[in-house]
């Protein structure tokens, strides 16, 4: 791959915490030049702690920042030149308040007809457009949380799956507004939303329900689909998922670890019967494969070509031989200098994996070339940073 394929694409990106953030890192990650606007003092989400400690270094990498004070007319008007020669520009806020600075959709089209506009909001217009959304909220009201805990115990997912999966359909929505933009030569409005991320996830949970008419049980409660779909606890102390799920499987299986009384009873010919006998089927494979050690449990479900996992904790992927031999982590520096392997993009584009050209950007680090790339002077860029419109990054300590 010569050259990465949104090369050439300028994105000027307001947007904060993961959802926005989301879709401009996977935009940059394809080769996009995504310009970070963020306050003198920093987006908020670099203050983050707890479990948001690392959103601004994962969800920021690939992009440069310009620091600037959008609440002064000086600040507003340079950001504005700069989106005049953006053909992508990303916002996450409420509804409502980009209008009021000058930022909003008919504005910006106004001034840039080529302009694709993409909004990532809670919701899309109804009755729910003005609420405010959080991750935790769309999975409570959607339906996510209660189909993950158990039963009357709505637990939210162990990851921010609805804003990343919303910024995901961000930039699926540029993607189809540049094609559209191909034709008509002009761009478009295009939103993600949360809520409706989270009804998609159901879409399984609904159509199971209008096809059968039986209420929905929460998926930890055990009603399968397959008649091995379990955790098994090894001899060693680890956990394996282990899953054999069509009848040619099961024969194999059998054969494998030499269950020929297994392979006999008749009970268990079919997937649906046993599912049937889940009762006593699944307490018995815990004794019999309960008896070997991970590493042995794993190698034979492997040799064999089932399905198979390792229970692992996210630290334990840093060093996972796939993922390093593979391209999937990237050598991205943390705020304090450190240098940490975190995720790349899940796709391969011609057998090479988008990699890292920008490590996350201090605040303020790009200011000076993306205001002269915006046409702004020398003495125009002096002026604002002299008034303090325009921030600077602090010296690197040597």
């Amino acid at each position: 791959m010569s050259a990465k394929p949104l090369s050439g694409l300028r994105v000027v990106e307001m947007a904060h915490m993961v959802m926005g953030p989301t879709c401009g890192m996977i935009l940059a990650d394809l080769g996009a030049d995504v310009v970070k606007v963020e306050p003198p003092e920093g987006d908020n989400t670099r203050r983050l702690t707890g479990p948001g400690i690392g959103f601004a270094t994962v969800f920021n990498r690939n992009k440069r920042s310009l620091a600037i004070d959008l609440k002064d007319d000086r600040g507003r008007e340079a950001v504005l030149r700069l989106i005049d020669r953006a053909d992508v520009f990303s916002e996450n806020f409420r509804p409502g308040a980009l209008d009021r600075l000058g930022f909003g959709w008919e504005a910006l089209s106004a001034r840039n007809p080529r302009l694709i506009y993409v909004s990532h909001k809670g919701f899309q217009n109804g009755p729910y457009a003005h609420r405010v959304a959080l991750d935790e909220v769309v999975q409570m009201m959607g339906g996510l949380a209660w189909m993950t805990g158990p039963p009357g115990q709505p637990l939210r997912a162990g990851s921010s799956v609805n804003d990343i999966m919303g910024g995901m359909f961000g930039a699926i929505g540029v993607l189809a507004a540049l094609e559209e933009r191909h034709r008509t030569g002009r761009g478009s409005h295009v939103v993600a939303s949360l809520y409706e991320n989270t009804v998609l996830l159901m879409a399984q949970h609904m159509a199971q329900h209008a096809i059968t008419g039986r209420p929905l049980q929460p998926m930890s409660v055990r009603n399968p689909t397959w008649g091995v779909y379990d955790i098994i606890d090894t001899a060693d102390g680890e956990r394996v998922f282990v899953g054999v799920v069509t009848d040619t499987q099961w024969d194999a299986f059998c054969a494998a670890f030499g269950y020929a009384d297994l392979a006999a009873d008749s009970r268990l010919a079919t997937n649906n019967g046993r599912v049937a006998e889940r009762g006593w089927l699944i307490p018995e494979l815990q004794r019999r494969l309960g008896a070997l050690d991970a590493a042995t449990l794993g190698a034979h479900f492997e040799a064999i070509g089932l399905p198979f996992a390792p229970i692992r904790r996210p630290e334990q992927l840093f060093d996972d031989p796939h993922l390093n031999a593979s391209g999937g982590l990237l050598p991205v520096t943390l705020p304090d200098g450190r240098v940490a392997k975190l995720p790349a993009l899940p796709l391969a584009l011609d057998g090479a994996r988008p990699g890292l050209d920008r490590q996350p950007p201090r605040i303020g680090e790009h200011g000076c070339d993306v205001l002269a790339e915006a046409g702004l002077s020398t003495a125009e860029i002096d002026s604002l940073i002299a008034a303090g419109v325009v921030r600077l990054p602090e010296p690197t300590p040597a």
